[in-house]
């Protein structure tokens, strides 16, 4: 997911898509300790996707402060 499509994302479109992606990265983890997931490398990339979503998220929090 690239930076450019988040920013333009309001924050409940962030929340869901934060929910979202955390649940999918449990259930990937869990297809991995069974053997199922033959991507191990889409772990990496959520993980990245879910820093990205909560950098996004805390940088409009402080906007919104100011």
């Amino acid at each position: 997911m690239k930076t450019k499509d988040l920013k333009n994302k309001n924050e409940a479109d962030l929340k869901k898509l934060l929910n979202e992606s955390q649940k999918k990265l449990q259930e990937m983890k869990f297809n991995l300790s069974l053997g199922k997931l033959k991507n191990t490398k889409a772990i990496h990339q959520l993980k990245k996707d879910i820093a990205r979503i909560l950098t996004i998220m805390k940088s409009n929090e402080k906007e919104s402060r100011k």
